[in-house]
Parts: C-alpha cells; structure tokens; sequence
C-alpha cells in the first residue's frame, strides 16, 4: 500500500497566514513538469500542503504549451524529459513576454556544476538535485508565490 509522501511544511505556514481570501495570490498556480510520475505525485502532495493549486505535465512540449495557455505562479522544470530538453522549455520561457518573469525552478538528478551555472544564466531561479528535498524546496517557493517577483 502507498503512502502519501509527508512533508513539515510548518516552517513556511507564515506565508499562507498572509493571503486573505480576496487576495489573487491565494490561487497561485504552480506547473511541474516532470517526466516521472512518482515525482510529479510527491511534488504535488507537498504543495497542496502549501495551499498551492498544482498543474502537472509529463514532457517538454506540454510543459511549454502549458505555461503559455495558463501563465502559472510559478514553474518547476525537470530538465531530462521526453519531447525535448527542459533547457530548451527553459530558453523559450524566458525569449516570450508572456512567461519571461514567471519564476523557473529546474529540478535534475544528474546536473552538475556546468548545468547549474547555465540554468541559472538562462534565468532559472535556481537548480535542485533529485531526490528533492522538501524544506529546500518549501524554502525556494513559497516566497516566490507569495511575493512573486513580476507583481
């Protein structure tokens, strides 16, 4: 029998205490795109635990089409996908004014330092190595989808 994935996201709690009800933060949208199913699901368990609403896509192009036909809060890119390179989804995320302030967060479990610089030149807001890590991730996101950086 499969368990939920748990998190102690009680540490970042504060940042849920600030949206009101009539605040257009409280429906911040995060987008994972991630080829891996299990992934997608632990992910998804620990944001909705942040009170974030969760759009999942499993390759490049939906990851792409996706952003452009939802403009999410917030994008987490794995880089390994089929369909293409989440450095490429990354690329054109940033060349189009409809996504280009729409914070990246890329997510590898083999990127090395290399990978790492260029994300971060191509925009990304930083890069986290598989397996993830809840609180580094809690502590990537939240402020970023309670204060995000093109509001």
């Amino acid at each position: 029998m499969a368990t939920k994935a748990t998190c102690d996201v009680a540490r970042f709690s504060k940042f849920q205490f600030r949206l009101q009800p009539d605040s257009p933060l409280l429906m911040a949208t995060v987008l994972i795109a991630d080829d891996s199913r299990v992934y997608v699901q632990l992910l998804t368990d620990w944001l909705q635990d942040l009170g974030l609403e969760v759009i999942a896509t499993f390759d490049a192009i939906q990851a792409w089409v996706t952003a452009m036909r939802t403009q999410p809060t917030m994008i987490i890119l794995d880089i390994n996908m089929p369909g293409g390179s989440g450095i490429e989804v990354l690329k054109r995320l940033k060349n189009s004014t409809k996504t280009r302030d729409i914070p990246v967060l890329v997510i590898s479990g083999n990127a090395g330092p290399d990978i790492r610089d260029l994300v971060k030149r191509l925009g990304a807001v930083e890069l986290l190595e598989k397996p993830l890590n809840c609180e580094a991730l809690c502590a990537i996101v939240s402020p970023l989808v309670v204060s995000p950086p093109n509001q």
